[in-house]
């Protein structure tokens, strides 16, 4: 298993020497494993720098591909939103996300998928050589906490790599999903490959890891450097998460409601967010994120980086042409009483929500097209700065007011969860607001309608549309209506049962250009690297082979 055996030889490497001075005897021989457990116990700050290390590798510059859409996780997060509903680009030059738009990155041989699969289980490794050293059952608070990072980071790279490779949770549960390669399975891996699990075998795993981990720091004493660090509500909201997608509706509300709670963050204000933001890991309402350092190789290369792709006021990719929009016809549904609806230019090409500087940078200088992004701040609130480095919000509190509205409606209490949608939006976002239907799906819709305001950009919106089974329709959306450019991706990918069983009958009889309804579209193949490399994988075993799609009244 190629990949896993790379890891294995790091893991070991890991063992060896990823703890300062834990590698080796005062007389130069090699401590064992054993000893080198006891060593962590008697001085639990040598594993520090272990565990900092796993929270480096949310950023890594080009670690899978020498390319410029390869950044660590926030290009996975633009990656996915590029195959969504609401993140519009056009394929130009500059654009290094166009192939997400016409899902032709899902291929076993598709670089999209191999940044995925190696970022993802790189940074499980790293987690791995860490729980591998740290008796569970320890009492001593740094060792909890480091114990926790490690297994609630594992839990969040199994919780994204599952909802790429295999259909989401509900209806699908024996399915195959990825193979779990865990602290105490690496020789096996390493030696003769390692099958996929089971949807539900993985999600036993994450839940086990958030469950442990919520455990660890509810009893350690020691706090968190920097919101780089998963604290207890950031675990409460991770587990929230992954119970959402499982539809337990109860679990979802219970600790949805305990991360806001237990967190000390608390939503922006409408005057916080009247303005272009979201780009500072001290930002109020962020709960953990991506801390960048203008060191950082990411920052240093000029443009390979996340603001450089998605920033419209800074200097780099998304000010020169590959600029990300808005689909104009959710931009048409935010109220203009939406303090939101100023993240977007209009079709006007202005916002309200800049100042007059900034407006004349991206109607003169940028010549951004009606309904691009200013959502989220140049570095510094610099206009058209080369250093990019901003950080990148990977949960914020807002969020968990929407899952606990959501799992409030779904869960058998529609007005409760109706209650808490619209305290939150009129407190935080538009005074006027309200949720005009009363069933839980309609109520679960509206959310959906929010989630899609407020975390747009922030790497979920294909996660929701998967989980929620609303396919990806751009027909109905607005994307040819925007410019000629967007008829290339009309596409209409329906999600429900009968299509997704005639769309796996049709590719495995040779007719797979279902034109709008190849549901396996949806989902990544694994990569073909790791079906070659892998004794327990074979082609077979892989993801459906992806239709030729065919754009809808192109």
């Amino acid at each position: 298993m190629k990949i896993n055996k790379i890891f294995y030889l790091a893991f070991a490497s890991l063992l060896t020497v990823s703890c300062a001075d834990l590698d080796t005897a005062p007389e130069g021989s090699t401590v064992t494993a054993d000893q080198k457990a006891s060593v962590v116990e008697n001085n639990p700050d040598r594993v520090s720098a272990s565990v900092a290390g796993i929270t480096s590798m949310f950023s890594v510059y080009q670690n899978v591909a020498s390319t410029h859409d390869d950044f660590g996780y926030p290009s996975i997060m633009l990656s996915l939103d590029c195959h969504g509903l609401d993140l519009v680009g056009i394929d130009v030059g500059y654009n290094w996300f166009s192939w997400g738009f016409d899902f032709v990155d899902r291929g076993y041989t598709a670089r999209t998928t191999r940044v995925i699969w190696t970022t993802l289980y790189n940074q499980i490794y790293s987690a791995n050589s860490v729980i591998s050293i740290i008796d569970a059952e320890t009492k001593d608070s740094k060792l909890q906490f480091y114990l926790a990072q490690a297994l609630a980071v594992r839990a969040f790279d199994y919780f994204n790599l599952a909802q790429c490779y295999q259909f989401t949770y509900k209806g699908n549960e024996d399915a195959p999903c990825v193979p779990l390669i865990l602290n105490t399975n690496a020789e096996e891996a390493a030696s003769q490959g390692i099958a996929r699990n089971t949807v539900k075998d993985v999600y036993a795993r994450i839940k086990q890891d958030l469950d442990d981990a919520v455990k660890l720091l509810e009893a350690t004493e020691m706090s968190r450097p920097d919101k780089r660090y998963v604290s207890l509500d950031v675990a409460y909201g991770l587990r929230a998460r992954v119970e959402l997608v499982m539809q337990d509706w109860a679990a979802a509300a219970e600790d949805a409601q305990k991360a806001i709670n237990s967190s000390k963050s608390k939503p922006a204000s409408i005057e916080d967010v009247s303005k272009p933001t979201f780009k500072d890991i001290t930002e109020t309402d962020w709960m953990w994120g991506v801390l960048i350092a203008e060191t950082d190789r990411v920052v240093t290369s000029g443009i390979v980086n996340w603001p450089s792709h998605m920033g419209s006021l800074n200097y780099g990719y998304a000010s020169v042409g590959a600029w990300r929009r808005i689909n104009s016809s959710l931009y048409d549904e935010i109220p203009a009483s939406d303090i939101r609806k100023g993240w977007f230019l209009g079709p006007d090409k202005t916002s309200p929500n800049l100042s007059a500087e900034q407006q004349s940078y991206v109607t003169n200088t940028a010549k951004c097209p009606a309904y691009t992004q200013v959502k989220f701040a140049p570095y510094g609130d610099e206009i058209n700065t080369g250093t990019n480095a901003n950080d990148i919000p990977l949960m914020r509190v807002e969020e968990m007011y929407l899952i606990l509205a959501e799992a409030q409606a779904m869960g058998g209490n529609p007005s409760a969860g109706k209650a808490t949608l619209e305290g939150f939006v009129q407190t935080y976002r538009d005074a006027s607001y309200k949720v005009y239907g009363s069933t839980a799906e309609e109520v679960q819709n509206a959310v959906w309608m929010q989630r899609r305001i407020e975390l747009w950009g922030e790497g979920q919106s294909y996660f929701d549309l998967m989980r929620l089974r609303k396919g990806i329709n751009r027909v109905s959306t607005g994307w040819a209506k925007m410019d000629d450019a967007m008829k290339a991706y009309n596409y209409n990918i329906e999600d429900n049962v009968a299509d997704e069983r005639e769309a796996i009958e049709l590719v495995k009889s040779g007719n797979g250009g279902v034109t709008g309804k190849a549901i396996n579209a949806l989902i990544f193949m694994i990569p073909n690297a790791e079906i070659e490399a892998n004794a327990m994988l074979t082609s077979g075993d892989n993801n459906l082979n992806i239709p030729t799609l065919e754009p809808v009244n192109n």
